[in-house]
């Protein structure tokens, strides 16, 4: 059987079995259905906003248009960060956000985006595929009527954008800092002050000096921002987010509703996207850095090996306090650093001596 006409047939299963069904959301006609995606991110963002748009894409095309999803950017339905409780409650259908903007619903919703120095983007997708971590995710989003799906990775990103250079750990003592997730708590024991504002508004707060720093993603959407214009010292590399996974989380009565042809189909475009969006921005901030430090006379800065260890030290005081916050954040906390040690065990054996060699070749 050919694929499009399987998916066709699925799809249009799944759609009578819909309008079988008493939901009242979201809205059906003829079979078709269409759903509002809300997102943290400005209209049409390099990366984050065009992966949500381009899963919309995706979802509509693999459907033959019986799914239709509609994409609003921040501030258009709800705003950046109300996307989760209107998902949760019903009022838009799906949400594309980094987790981590909620833990003040949970601490252990920082897991599943980043957390200071923890999982590349390659560990996360282990963990959530093989590793158990979807599970604990589901059990995790469940409780606030949501599913949820990795649909993009930024990759390791920056340590951030500075007005004045970071040369030791007491340079942190009273800086006001755009930083979100649990990075945040970690400068905060450092004395600094963490900000969480989205993306949207950062170069505001820098210009007008409402903030001394601030961290974003990397390169690519740096540049677009402009940060350089208004904070000179760019400092590598992101200790509190080794690999943002975003979230594709939908409203769960909407996910049960789709079927399991369906839910497949948003399974297997979610992943295309994350592994997509991953090579993605590992090619354009490669070529943004350039432009940056080149054209623009940013001035790149390494976090110093002592600066490091203590932020390293202070991080894992951070994640085992969040471990104890309940039972749940416990067991999050054990298999994520199961999985991710299983995984460095044979990155240490297989890939980092393989990459020390190549510098030989291609230097």
């Amino acid at each position: 059987m050919e694929r499009r006409h399987f998916l066709k047939q699925a799809t249009i299963g799944a759609g009578a079995a819909v309008a079988a069904s008493s939901l009242s959301a979201p809205a059906i006609a003829s079979g078709k259905r269409k759903l509002k995606m809300v997102t943290t991110w400005p209209k049409n963002f390099p990366g984050l906003g065009t992966s949500a748009a381009g899963f919309a894409k995706d979802v509509e095309k693999a459907t033959d248009g019986q799914i239709r999803i509609k994409v609003y950017a921040a501030g258009e339905l709800v705003p950046a960060f109300g996307v989760f409780d209107a998902v949760s409650q019903g009022k838009a259908d799906l949400y594309h956000a980094g987790d981590y903007y909620w833990q003040g619903k949970h601490k252990s919703y920082a897991f599943f985006t980043t957390v200071p120095f923890g999982m590349t983007a390659n560990e996360m997708y282990e963990w959530l595929a093989f590793g158990g971590g979807q599970q604990l995710w589901d059990e995790l989003s469940g409780r606030f009527n949501i599913k949820a799906l990795a649909g993009t990775n930024t990759g390791v990103q920056m340590g951030g954008w500075f007005k004045k250079e970071i040369n030791t750990i007491d340079d942190f003592q009273g800086l006001r800092m755009r930083i979100p997730g649990l990075g945040g708590e970690v400068i905060k024991r450092l004395g600094a002050t963490p900000v969480t504002r989205p993306g949207g508004e950062i170069f505001l707060a820098l210009s007008q000096g409402n903030i001394d720093a601030s961290e974003w993603v990397g390169p690519w959407n740096d540049l677009a921002f402009g940060f350089y214009k208004v904070a000179p010292y760019y400092y590598t590399s992101g200790f509190h987010e080794p690999g943002a996974a975003i979230a594709l989380g939908f409203n769960k009565e909407v996910w049960d509703s789709l079927g399991k042809a369906n839910q497949t189909l948003m399974k297997t475009i979610a992943s295309h996207h994350y592994i997509r969006s991953l090579a993605e921005y590992n090619f354009r901030n490669a070529k943004a850095l350039e432009t940056l430090v080149k054209k623009h006379g940013v001035q790149l800065r390494t976090f110093s090996d002592d600066i490091m260890a203590q932020l390293a030290t202070t991080s894992a005081d951070v994640l085992k306090d969040v471990s104890q916050t309940d039972d749940l954040a416990r067991r999050i906390y054990e298999s994520y650093v199961r999985s991710m040690k299983n995984s460095s065990r044979w990155q240490d054996i297989a890939e980092t001596p393989y990459l020390k060699a190549r510098k030989t070749v291609f230097s």
